[in-house]
């Protein structure tokens, strides 16, 4: 039986990749921090959830506390690793930098420095779409410039991704470093966009549209994000020596076995369009409060996942009117309740 160590698990997506990997028949071990940033009720109902399957066991613990987190990996001795615990939001990395610094870098560092001890069959860190910052150049390439970050958060995710390349090649240690685009969908987090336009619109409030809507977003089904996951756990980077020269187009590192992936849904969504999908998925109408483009905030994104699809013949596909949909039924549920 396969172990893997997540952390984050008590978070979006890391509750989803957990999920899938139990059904599977994988043992995962969680690692939160359970922090407060947003309601920490959602994170308990999503660890309750999990804890109903046997071969999941947790720990609660920050990511900046190296000797917990060695000593979980001491106690279970996980093979694979998938590092998806972090400070996020965009906007809120403008209120309190320092938070980002701490989780995003030094917590980090610290589950590198347990790969390594571990000697682990597989580091798979997350990354965002946001590290391609300013760039105009899309579809986002995975091996195209990503030098131009706009907030802190961005800069300490492109951060880890170098770290994560300088520990492959100094340990051998094999790192596939993910970048998310807009990731939505069920047990979503309350600060993001579709859960506070959805709170809005049936508590009859105004909802904040940035730059007037002309904004363009590459949406991703959380269950079609944590599918490519999984598939990428198996799709183990190799050392240079053992490969030769990277085949063209892929993100293998010349001299580490590290990769950068993209997983998108390779489509541009109009943000209109979004909003008025969750309209439809509602039955009523929003109370638009159109507002200027936001201090960090880029105008568009859109992922090429060609390699994704190379490497696992996966390539995301729900449509973000369906996505929608089951994000709606799931809140309307869930509050229900």
């Amino acid at each position: 039986m396969r172990k893997v160590l997540i952390t984050g698990t008590a978070g979006f997506i890391g509750f989803h990749l957990a999920s899938l990997l139990l059904e599977e028949g994988f043992e995962v071990v969680g690692y939160d921090g359970m922090t407060d940033y947003y309601d920490i009720r959602l994170k308990e109902k999503r660890h309750e959830i999990l804890l109903q399957n046997k071969k999941f066991s947790c720990r609660i613990g920050m990511l900046e506390d190296i000797e917990a987190l060695k000593s979980l990996c001491r106690d279970e001795k996980p093979s694979i690793i998938v590092h998806l615990a972090a400070q996020a939001g965009v906007r809120y990395s403008l209120e309190n930098p320092r938070s980002y610094i701490d989780s995003n870098i030094v917590g980090t560092f610290n589950v590198m420095e347990c790969a390594r001890e571990l000697n682990a069959e597989h580091l798979l860190m997350a990354s965002t779409s946001s590290v391609y910052g300013a760039s105009e150049n899309m579809p986002y390439n995975e091996i195209g410039t990503s030098d131009s970050q706009l907030t802190i958060y961005a800069a300490t995710k492109k951060a880890t991704e170098v770290m994560g390349h300088s520990y492959a090649h100094l340990w051998g240690l094999p790192t596939t470093m993910f970048r998310f685009f807009t990731v939505y969908g069920p047990w979503g987090r309350p600060d993001m966009a579709l859960f506070k336009f959805t709170k809005g619109i049936l508590e009859n409030t105004p909802i904040d549209i940035y730059n007037h809507g002309n904004m363009y977003r590459d949406f991703t089904y959380v269950q079609d994000l944590v599918k490519g996951i999984r598939l990428l756990i198996d799709a183990v980077p190799k050392r240079p020596e053992q490969i030769g020269d990277p085949p063209q187009g892929d993100s293998l590192s010349v001299v580490a076995p590290f990769r950068i992936v993209n997983i998108g849904n390779a489509e541009r969504v109009r943000l209109l369009d979004y909003v008025e999908a969750i309209e439809n998925a509602l039955g009523k109408p929003a109370i638009r409060n159109y507002m200027e483009m936001q201090k960090g905030d880029v105008p568009a994104t859109w992922a090429d996942t060609q390699l994704l699809k190379k490497l696992t013949g996966y390539q995301p596909e729900t449509n973000y009117r369906d996505g929608v949909k089951k994000f709606v039924d799931w809140y309307r549920e869930y509050y229900a309740t």
